[in-house]
């Protein structure tokens, strides 16, 4: 597998969508930065967050997923709360190429405020709108900022197109937009 550069990047946009809306350079004016890179995207973080919180005493669970614990809300800024976790999603669309697979790491400017942003894969052919796993490890407030960078994707040519995609087994995160919480 080879990691693909920015001109690789800015084709794919271009001629095949794969980052709707696209931004062809780091934008950093007094923003935390997004836009195109050397060998990645930073994506920005939309204006709805999905706050986790504690107030009706609901139980996680992955398998009977309840919205009664957490709080939706749209602003320029989410305050997240101290040792909690926020859902997002980016405000670009992706559309995966089918001999790609897509990692993602957090930026360091949140990194190094104890913000750690996780984001499983994108598979070959899998595409809509990152939802986005945002914990705040610190015993503080934290406040992310919407329309701002909040991660980088790094694309991951393979040798050969796998002879089953995500989209080939109709997964069950496919075209999402907006935050998409726990299927089974």
């Amino acid at each position: 597998m080879s990691i693909m550069p920015d001109h690789w990047i800015r084709r794919m946009a271009a001629e095949h969508g794969m980052i709707e809306p696209f931004v062809e350079s780091q934008r950093r004016e007094g923003t935390i930065s997004f836009g195109l890179s050397s060998y990645g995207y930073d994506a920005r973080v939309a204006d709805e967050f999905k706050v986790f919180t504690n107030v009706d005493n609901a139980l996680v669970d992955p398998k009977h997923f309840s919205e009664e614990g957490f709080v939706t809300r749209r602003g320029e800024t989410c305050i997240v709360p101290p040792n909690s976790f926020v859902l997002a999603h980016t405000v670009e669309y992706f559309r995966i190429p089918r001999d790609v697979l897509v990692i993602c790491l957090g930026k360091s400017t949140y990194a190094r405020c104890g913000l750690i942003v996780n984001v499983t894969p994108l598979e070959p052919e899998w595409e809509g709108q990152v939802t986005i796993e945002i914990s705040n490890t610190t015993p503080l407030p934290a406040r992310i900022y919407a329309n701002e960078g909040i991660c980088q994707f790094l694309f991951l040519q393979g040798a050969s197109a796998p002879e089953v995609s995500y989209k080939d087994r109709a997964g069950k995160y496919m075209h999402q937009r907006g935050v998409a919480l726990p299927k089974l």
